[in-house]
């Protein structure tokens, strides 16, 4: 059995200059719709939805990105609990098959935020069947350069949300914010 991750990479990063939204060069060159990470069935650990801890999961993201963040000489992430509601919202909403895969409605959920902001970005992901579910979105957006950069943006707040569904998939939203 092949335990399965899906990475989206935000659609660029969005930046707000002077009330218009453009796309960083970068981010669009680097810019992939998916990436499959397959690993080896030794380890697989089956979880159903009602076992997953939700809040434990979207914990263990913030303080994994926030570790990785230190680790490179970067500022922590606060939590915005508006940012965490909206990316909740959007993994619901995929785990639900509401919305596809991916970052569909992004700039609706950075504007329902209500902060202003100089620069917003999302990574995005799935997994199922791991015994760490967040470990492996964290590790997966770790090693792909167009999440790395979100990763390592200039960003000050974020958001996460994480949703199962009835076929024990884990979806991940992390939104990421810099305030002015």
């Amino acid at each position: 059995m092949i335990r399965q991750t899906i990475l989206g990479i935000g659609l660029g990063t969005f930046v707000l200059t002077s009330g218009l939204m453009t796309f960083s060069a970068s981010a669009q060159s680097s810019l992939t719709p998916t990436q499959t990470i397959q690993s080896s069935p030794s380890s697989r650990v089956k979880q159903s939805a009602k076992t997953v801890n939700i809040a434990g999961l979207e914990q263990s993201v913030f303080k994994q990105i926030n570790q990785y963040r230190r680790s490179i000489g970067l500022q922590s992430l606060q939590i915005d609990s508006r940012m965490t509601n909206q990316a909740k919202r959007h993994s619901q909403d995929m785990a639900n098959a509401k919305v596809p895969f991916g970052h569909d409605g992004f700039h609706d959920r950075v504007k329902a935020i209500a902060i202003p902001y100089s620069g917003a970005a999302e990574n995005v992901a799935f997994n199922q069947g791991y015994s760490d579910p967040a470990t492996q979105a964290v590790q997966g957006w770790l090693k792909s350069p167009g999440h790395l950069t979100n990763i390592k943006g200039n960003y000050n707040l974020t958001g996460i949300g994480v949703a199962t569904n009835s076929k024990g998939e884990i979806y991940f939203t992390q939104v990421f914010l810099k305030s002015r």
